[in-house]
């Protein structure tokens, strides 16, 4: 199992007596309401999830992740997280102040203001999403933020609460999962849909060579069209219960809103993955992209930029099922033309299902087409 990212598992929890203080000390300070992405950053970063960040960025680290994709002491470092300062609150917050992070209406964190700065919000686009188009939804949210960043660490002092807590691991949690369990090489895997077959067969071809699977799909804020979270995780819980051995796969979810910023967030999500424990992490075609906005491979070629990332990013040609073989295949091993081949397209899939018929067996197990289809509702309007 891989050491935390920078060497050392961060926990920014409070708790006992000294909650109890922080808790009264953060009503009596100013506040700052957060939404469910920056709130999702919290959580992540007191958790070690984002280890070895412990809190928002400075501007000499956004100056490096942005330029270097690395923090100031060299450690790889691909995506900003920021926390901006809302105007309102300009003339009443300085540097050195403490404030309370508030969440739905209750205290969430206490952040130890170090700095206080503007950012061109252009150039972090620009650097981080390879565009400045406001039609990229990472894009259009950076320019919503505020002109001025806060930065500084962060102690949570009261966790949020959510309908799917009891799918909820940490990496202290995860760690401890796969060293009783006897793991010693585990791969990561993200997903944001119900698992189709090709998803299973990528699955199952890490599992021929490594000792577990690590499922962590992304819970969260998602965009119109994206699968809700419980249709996801109970087609998951179908899978494994009735497909997978039990002591060789574990699903736990992940608060975390998407940026899609493409190669940049496929380095990002092998790192908090590295942080849960695993020693490899399976990253897919167009992985965390949106549109038409990176190349195909354009996420798994960025992974050569680092050689002391600490986890090993996995690449799998395109697998598809080919009705002459018999099975699910892929270029290099199936010598038949197109007129064969059932493609895995997500949103072929999700057009099947979005007219309440069942995908073809070859795509998609029918008990999990089943659970997509009996949901009222299973898409994020």
């Amino acid at each position: 199992m891989p050491k935390p990212h920078g060497g050392k598992l961060i926990e920014r929890i409070i708790k006992g007596k000294r909650k109890e203080r922080l808790l009264k000390e953060a009503e009596e300070i100013e506040k700052i309401t957060v939404e469910k992405g920056v709130a999702a950053d919290i959580e992540n970063i007191a958790k070690g999830v984002y280890s070895p960040l412990e809190g928002f960025m400075t501007r000499e680290e956004l100056e490096t992740v942005l330029h270097l994709k690395r923090l100031p002491n060299d450690i790889p470092w691909t995506l900003p997280i920021l926390l901006d300062l809302p105007k309102d609150l300009e003339g009443s917050i300085k540097e050195g102040d403490d404030v309370t992070l508030t969440y739905r209406e209750s205290p969430l964190a206490i952040m130890h203001i170090d700095e206080i700065y503007p950012f061109n919000k252009k150039e972090i686009a620009e650097y981080t999403f390879e565009t400045t188009d406001e039609k990229h939804p990472g894009v259009a949210k950076v320019y919503r933020m505020a002109g001025k960043f806060i930065a500084g660490k962060i102690d949570l002092i009261d966790e949020p609460e959510g309908p799917y807590d009891r799918y909820k691991l940490s990496p202290k949690e995860t760690r401890y999962l796969f060293r009783q369990k006897g793991w010693k090489t585990i791969v990561g895997f993200q997903t944001r849909n119900p698992p189709h077959l090709g998803h299973e067969y990528l699955q199952k071809t890490a599992l021929t060579f490594l000792d577990g699977v690590f499922i962590n799909p992304v819970i969260g804020t998602k965009k119109k069209g994206d699968f809700k979270d419980e249709v996801i995780l109970q087609a998951y819980e179908i899978l494994i219960e009735r497909y997978y051995l039990k002591n060789h796969a574990v699903l736990a979810i992940l608060p975390y809103e998407m940026r899609y910023a493409g190669p940049r967030e496929a380095v990002h999500h092998a790192i908090m993955r590295k942080n849960f424990g695993c020693t490899h992490f399976i990253v897919g075609r167009d992985h965390a992209g949106v549109g038409n906005y990176y190349k195909p491979y354009a996420a798994q070629e960025i992974f050569e930029e680092f050689p002391d990332l600490g986890i090993a990013p996995l690449f799998f040609k395109t697998f598809f099922y080919c009705r002459k073989c018999g099975g699910i295949t892929h270029e290099k091993a199936c010598p038949h033309s197109d007129e064969y081949r059932l493609k895995f397209s997500g949103t072929r899939i999700r057009e099947i299902l979005r007219s309440g018929k069942l995908p073809p067996r070859e795509l998609m197990r029918p008990e999990i087409a089943e659970v997509i289809i009996k949901n009222p509702n299973p898409f994020v309007e």
